[in-house]
């Protein structure tokens, strides 16, 4: 009995190894799907619908006609002004104005933990993700990546006081989005 004991235990012990090694397994099988979605060639399609400063629903070309498919699609280095923060109803507003029930190019760079798609879109001739911030209506991102373009284009705007930069110190989305959360006092 004893040593039936003691397999028993050993069995039980190596299943938190091989559920880890499983995970492990899984988690770098993601990494590799991702790397090979940002890698892939841009995906032509239309925007449907602009949810925000910086986020759209985009039904790619390849999709069947009665399909339903269709993208979620956060554009990647920029961060736009929340919806119910001062800039973020224009933000929108110009974003729409720019990609509403228009054909663009979307570049994948990464998925987020949120299921969207990161990318980088262009109508056109137009590059998105530096026009909204050229026109003032969202912040360069400044994590990782080589964003001299933006933050150019982001000095630029400020210098001009346009858009959200009309403000004396504007509230950054991710500050505005940390303020919200957190419970009143």
């Amino acid at each position: 009995m004893l040593r039936q004991d003691r397999l028993q235990g050993e069995c039980l012990a190596a299943y938190p190894l091989r559920v880890l090694a499983l995970r492990a397994v899984l988690a770098l099988c993601l990494l590799f799907a991702l790397a090979a979605a940002a890698g892939a060639a841009p995906v032509a399609g239309v925007v449907f619908v602009v949810i925000d400063g910086d986020t759209v629903l985009f039904k790619p070309d390849h999709s069947s006609p009665g399909s339903r498919a269709f993208l979620k699609l956060r554009l990647a280095d920029i961060d736009a002004p929340e919806q119910d923060q001062p800039h973020g109803k224009a933000a929108t507003r110009a974003l729409s104005a720019l990609l509403l029930n228009q054909r663009v190019e979307a570049d994948t760079v990464a998925i987020d933990t949120y299921g969207r798609t990161i990318a980088r879109i262009r109508v056109g001739a137009v590059r998105v993700n530096q026009e909204m911030v050229r026109r003032g209506l969202a912040w360069a991102s400044t994590r990782g990546g080589d964003h001299h373009d933006l933050l150019a284009l982001q000095r630029e705007a400020r210098r001009q006081r346009i858009g959200l930069w009309q403000d004396a110190a504007p509230t950054p989305p991710w500050a505005w989005r940390r303020a919200q959360s957190e419970p009143a006092s």
